[in-house]
């Protein structure tokens, strides 16, 4: 799938325009980004919906069940949630959903910091392969890629992303 062209700028203007319209109104809404690129995105919507104090970040790395054959990631970043959890609802950001693992992990983990009224996931790109009965309620774009294919996003230093498919 080489040839597959996608702007993640554009959706990333259809994931915002989705949440949006959705949260509107919403109480206690706080939104946590999963590093590295849901942390990216997750930043920039809460910027938008002007959500101060309501931002937090998320690393999965020692909540995933296959944390035992994959080692410690090199760039383990902490986990910053610096809100009260409890009886809130929670936006959960991602950039590429794929087997369902990383989500998850980030809810177990949420939950460690108390039990929110409600946990909605957003995603940039589902790319199918879910190995759990788990969907997000946002996203912006469904591709299908081979298992040989994943997708990284990249922020530039103007805060702009890209989305590119590697091959292993």
């Amino acid at each position: 799938m080489s040839n597959l062209e996608l702007d993640a700028e554009a959706l990333y203007r259809t994931l915002a325009g989705q949440v949006k319209a959705a949260v509107a109104g919403v109480e206690k809404l706080a939104l946590v980004g999963i590093y590295s690129g849901g942390a990216w995105l997750a930043e920039r919507l809460a910027a938008e919906l002007q959500l101060d104090g309501r931002l937090g970040f998320i690393d999965v790395s020692f909540y995933r069940d296959d944390y035992a054959e994959k080692g410690l990631p090199a760039a383990v970043k902490p986990t910053q949630i610096g809100f009260d959890v409890d009886g809130a609802t929670i936006l959960l950001v991602d950039d590429v959903l794929y087997t369902g693992r990383t989500t998850r992990a980030a809810v177990n983990e949420l939950f460690d910091y108390g039990r929110p009224a409600r946990v909605m996931l957003a995603a940039l790109v589902d790319r199918g392969g879910r190995e759990l009965p788990i969907a997000a309620d946002f996203v912006a774009a469904i591709v299908k890629l081979e298992p040989a294919e994943s997708l990284l996003l990249q922020r530039a230093d103007n805060g702009g992303f890209t989305l590119s498919i590697k091959h292993a």
